[in-house]
């Protein structure tokens, strides 16, 4: 067994909810990111079940809360007939450039995901692209849904890729791609976690660094989405170990069934763990901390 600490985690629990008096925040906040100056971004539906990507500020001391989420959304949806026309969700942020997922409802199948990219300046966002940045191919015909991208020398994303629908049952692993920009990325066709027996859909991977070591946290689903764990010397070998992860949901609370779309970081010697609830995200959106 891996780990990242002796320790254990500490939950503070919701820290975001719905909010009806936000047209875009009715339901479903989930899927956070926050970013090196304590900026979150996150994903709410409206009553139409339209999803848009906002921001709040997240204060750590002396308890985490987040404060002033915005009345209107970062990034507005697409055009009509665009790849993100429906909704946009999922934001990963690095270097002001927002990626995220759009999405538009199928015929064959109940939704088509695709990956976007914005630029962020005075606290709006920009396409770069009016189209999608990792288009479908040969080998990965099917979608693109969430990503983490970590800058280093080079820029590296690992990305939800699509294999295959069955009926209306989506499936999905996490895969690994390279850029020298952070726009135009180099797939390599290597999985970087891939199913274990009795799941199929697996998303949401966050990567840290910590004593030379990468360490990504995501979630997985038979029945209902848990939280995974795996961790790495070189980005791309990954070996998958979630019983190193030692949080679970808490009884009669919003994670009592599931947890899901994590995003961690390392602040002041303590990882931070955001996570959402029960029915993806319905319930909010939770905080817990890992000392270092």
């Amino acid at each position: 067994m891996h780990k990242i600490s002796n320790h254990k985690w500490e939950k503070f629990g919701k820290i975001i909810s719905k909010d009806k008096d936000l047209f875009w925040t009715n339901s479903h906040t989930s899927s956070p990111c926050v970013t090196e100056d304590l900026q979150i971004y996150f994903t709410a539906r409206d009553k139409n079940n339209i999803s848009r990507i906002g921001k709040g500020k997240l204060v750590l001391d002396p308890t985490p809360s987040v404060q002033d989420i915005t009345e209107e959304p970062v990034l507005t949806l697409g055009e009509q007939g665009s790849f993100d026309y429906n909704g946009t969700s999922y934001p990963y942020v690095v270097n002001n450039h927002l990626y995220y997922t759009g999405w538009f409802p199928g015929i064959s199948v109940p939704f088509i995901n695709n990956l976007g990219l914005a630029k962020i300046k005075n606290g709006s966002a920009k396409r770069i692209s009016r189209a999608p940045i990792l288009p479908p191919t040969n080998d990965e015909p099917f979608g693109i849904g969430s990503v983490c991208v970590v800058k280093e020398r080079n820029w590296h994303m690992w990305y939800t890729c699509f294999t295959k629908w069955v009926d209306e049952k989506h499936f999905y692993h996490i895969r690994y791609a390279t850029s020298n920009d952070g726009i135009n990325w180099k797939r390599n066709k290597k999985v970087s976690i891939d199913f274990n027996e009795g799941e199929f859909a697996i998303c949401r991977p966050s990567v840290i660094k910590h004593n030379g070591i990468y360490h990504m946290i995501f979630c997985y689903r038979g029945s209902r989405y848990k939280l995974g764990y795996a961790y790495s010397t070189d980005k791309i070998n990954w070996t998958r170990d979630d019983s190193a992860l030692t949080i679970e949901g808490t009884k009669n609370q919003f994670d009592s069934q599931e947890m899901c779309y994590p995003f961690w970081f390392i602040h002041n010697n303590f990882i931070y763990l955001l996570y959402c609830g029960n029915n993806y995200g319905n319930s909010g959106i939770g905080i817990a901390r890992l000392q270092l």
